[in-house]
């Protein structure tokens, strides 16, 4: 059996969207043709890059624990690391089987009677649990689910997914679980498709108006569209020239901002449907865009700088620069006047508007860090008499929550064991959602850093938002899914 390199490319390909690194995935994409391909995408299941790799390499060692008559395994299976599977030759790896067999042997023998026996650590505080039948999982997606977003005023729910939809989906008051499936209604379903396109679009950001009555999605196509809750698509706005990656309502509802793979960031006049600006202020890819105020907003980009505007204004009013690498993510803080930044440089940085340089560089992580989220408390918030905290996630599956004030890590949450892809404060700021793509949803006190809740999916989980009240957790899953948690 051969494998084409359009094969191996497609599967590159969706790795990379799987993955969230959906900027890399957009040059590959690109430079090799994707949209030529006559590859079905329907017809790639989740994470096949990842399982034909671990196929692979468990034929391999297969192989080298298999004796010299071939009846038999030679010891047993995780004698080998991945590293050793993929730099050594079978005979080597038999000799390495027969070596690390016959240490365990010795090892086990001499081991106390005690100790093989297993003596029971203290249990010490452990998480709840959450079980399947705990959870309501609203299935309709034929792809990756990439983001989601409960409505600000009611117990509406949308997903953006690969399949070139958005879904509404109509949560019911109440317990959530496998009894409440049956009675859900039928999602309002948001079609995005570009008919002088064969190939139909991924959704790859969306955003609810303040209001809640309005809807704004953004596609790998390069539009913008407005829809109503029931439906109805009221504006489609075309102006980029590449996908989009960010977007985002003013508190105000009247203008919609919107940054792109073209490097440019557009300011929408939602009532007439036109451009009231477009910045081309970045050098490459926007990653990331964000509402200081009514008018005026933050970008980032690949090209490791971050933009401060002014609507009405051609020129930055400020442009920080200090990251060595990407700018993956930006965010204000309640009261507007710091601005945190991550990067693919393993630092997040904070930013003042009275002064062009950093305030803190914060820099614990060991890896890229993926996203940030200001609490909501402090000053300018609903819980001003709360501190005010940041939180980071890193491809270093931890969490470190902050203290801006004094640029010091207040605690490191290290429960996940894969890439921490979003994280979301609850509305009281006392609790953190997570979601990484080692499939588990945690929910940990901000107080003391415990864990407290954990519900284990059956995919990798891209983005985990808390509903109006506090008392539901939802994440979008990479198998077509999204889930639904109780939380009070």
């Amino acid at each position: 059996m051969a494998v084409t390199s359009e094969e191996v490319n497609f599967l590159i390909f969706r790795y990379l969207q799987e993955s969230g690194f959906n900027h890399s995935a957009f040059t590959f994409g690109y430079e090799s043709y994707i949209n030529e391909s006559k590859i079905e995408e329907e017809d790639v299941p989740p994470g096949a890059l990842i399982s034909f790799i671990q196929k692979g390499l468990q034929y391999l060692e297969l192989e080298a624990n298999v004796n010299e008559s071939c009846t038999e395994m030679d010891g047993d299976f995780g004698l080998l690391t991945p590293k050793e599977l993929l730099t050594k030759d079978v005979q080597e790896l038999k000799e390495l089987v027969k070596s690390r067999k016959k240490e365990k042997e010795k090892a086990e023998k001499q081991q106390p009677a005690e100790k093989k026996r297993g003596k029971a650590e203290p249990a010490g505080d452990k998480p709840v649990v959450v079980a399947d039948n705990e959870v309501t999982t609203l299935e309709g997606h034929s792809s990756e689910v990439f983001v989601c977003a409960w409505n600000p005023k009611r117990n509406l729910l949308a997903s953006g997914s690969g399949d070139s939809t958005a879904r509404i989906w109509q949560i019911p008051e109440g317990r959530s679980g496998k009894s409440t499936m049956k009675g859900l209604a039928k999602p309002v379903v948001l079609k995005h498709v570009n008919k002088s396109l064969e190939k139909s679009k991924d959704v790859t950001t969306l955003d609810w108006n303040s209001e809640g009555t309005h809807l704004a999605t953004g596609s790998y196509d390069g539009q913008a569209r407005i829809w109503t809750v029931d439906g109805t698509q009221t504006c489609t706005l075309s102006k980029h020239k590449g996908p989009i990656f960010s977007l985002k309502w003013n508190k105000l509802g009247t203008y919609l901002l919107s940054g792109s793979v073209d490097r440019t960031v557009v300011i929408w006049d939602v009532a007439t449907g036109e451009a009231k600006q477009q910045y081309e202020l970045h050098s490459a890819p926007t990653l990331d865009v964000d509402w200081r105020s009514n008018t005026s907003f933050a970008s980032c980009s690949t090209d490791k700088t971050i933009q401060v505007c002014e609507l009405g204004s051609a020129e930055p009013l400020r442009c920080f620069k200090g990251h060595k690498d990407e700018v993956n993510a930006i965010k204000w803080d309640p009261s507007g006047n710091l601005l945190a930044s991550c990067s693919d440089d393993c630092t997040t940085k904070i930013w003042n508007m009275d002064s062009y340089k950093c305030v803190w560089t914060l820099a614990d992580h060991e890896k890229e860090i993926y996203t940030i989220k200001w609490s909501p408390t402090g000053p300018g918030s609903d819980n001003p008499n709360q501190d005010l905290v940041l939180a980071s996630a890193s491809f270093d599956a931890t969490i470190k929550l902050w203290d801006v004030e004094r640029g010091e890590c207040l605690r490191s949450l290290t429960k996940h064991t894969d890439p921490v892809y979003s994280v979301a404060f609850s509305p009281n700021g006392k609790y953190l959602a997570s979601g990484s793509f080692d499939r588990n949803l945690h929910i940990w006190s901000v107080s003391d850093g415990k864990l407290i809740r954990t519900y284990k999916g059956n995919g990798g989980i891209f983005e985990v938002c808390w509903n109006k009240d506090g008392s539901k957790v939802a994440a979008c899953f990479s198998n077509n899914t999204v889930s639904v948690m109780d939380f009070i």
